[in-house]
């Protein structure tokens, strides 16, 4: 382990009791590099029980459905490490250009926990992206901040000609004019033949309300970005993971139906699925319009994002 890397496992090993602490600084020294690696690893679970597209997931919304998982993507941006005097830094990104992006500032990576096989084979691809690998200065971090979402200026380019991190077609949301920030897609494990009224339940997170169409040169304008904040005050990446919880995210729903709209969440104004889901993100819905990433009026955050151990 190199001095650098052990500085940062130091001072990222028990954030509690950095509390009060304030970041250290690295002493500069000509020629030497004064960044250490950070790799921010991301996982899916249902409570405490992991996810993937190889066994259906139990005990989901309200009526404690069975659901296979047939998709499940979504994009990190712009992610800060965060010290105990509560100053950041950005992460810098050195992964793989498939799955990342920088350009003017702006930070994006894809992660994508399905593997195009089981019930992940009809809607996913063989592709995976499980981290956000990249550098920041040396120095004590206990928390780290980010969120769900692809920046404004990343989102409403061309498919064809943008970053290689932002091609997939999977991903576009051309009715907005942009991306989906997220892709989960959930079904009955019974197929067709299945017990649900409505097969899928689906979580397709994008900006909405936009206008102006970037292919002829037009600015384009979204009434509401959606963009959701994650804020874990208490994050070690050399022993903690991120988890996305689709129980978080179900909680409010029976997946099994759907009351109105499209099938699941599309980030729709009026489809009732969406309270409870925009709830979970910490998000503003339907008349609230505050979908910006910040927390909802009244302190509420989101619960779709934990820390576990590793």
């Amino acid at each position: 382990m190199t001095r650098p890397t052990r500085m940062i496992a130091l001072a990222l090993a028990g954030g509690s009791m950095l509390a009060g602490m304030t970041a250290a600084t690295a002493t500069a020294h000509p020629g030497h590099d004064h960044t250490t690696p950070v790799k921010i690893r991301f996982t899916a679970v249902n409570g405490t029980a992991a996810v993937s597209c190889a066994t259906p997931v139990t005990g989901l919304g309200t009526t404690s459905a069975t659901a296979a998982v047939n998709d499940l993507r979504f994009s990190i941006s712009n992610v800060r490490m965060v010290r105990a005097n509560g100053t950041s830094v950005p992460l810098t990104l050195t992964g793989s250009r498939a799955f990342n992006a920088t350009v003017k500032g702006e930070r994006t990576t894809l992660i994508d926990l399905e593997n195009g096989r089981g019930s992940c084979a009809a809607e996913g691809d063989r592709r995976m992206n499980a981290a956000i690998s990249g550098t920041v200065p040396v120095g004590r971090y206990v928390g780290v901040r980010m969120y769900m979402g692809v920046p404004f200026t990343l989102n409403h380019t061309d498919l064809l000609t943008g970053p290689r991190a932002l091609d997939s077609a999977a991903m576009a949301w051309s009715w907005q004019s942009g991306r989906k920030f997220s892709k989960i897609e959930l079904g009955d494990p019974a197929g067709p033949g299945g017990t649900w009224s409505s097969r899928t339940f689906m979580f397709h997170l994008g900006s909405t309300g936009c206008i102006g169409d970037p292919a002829t040169g037009a600015t384009v304008d979204c009434a509401k970005s959606n963009r959701t904040a994650i804020r874990l005050a208490a994050f070690d990446p050399a022993t903690q993971k991120v988890a996305i919880d689709l129980g978080a995210l179900t909680a409010g729903n029976d997946v099994t139906v759907n009351r109105a709209g499209a099938p699941g969440c599309m980030s729709g104004p009026t489809d009732p699925e969406c309270g409870p889901v925009f709830a979970a993100l910490g998000l503003g819905w339907a008349t609230d319009g505050s979908g910006t990433g910040m927390p909802l009026r009244g302190g509420a955050t989101q619960t779709l994002f934990r820390a576990i151990p590793r």
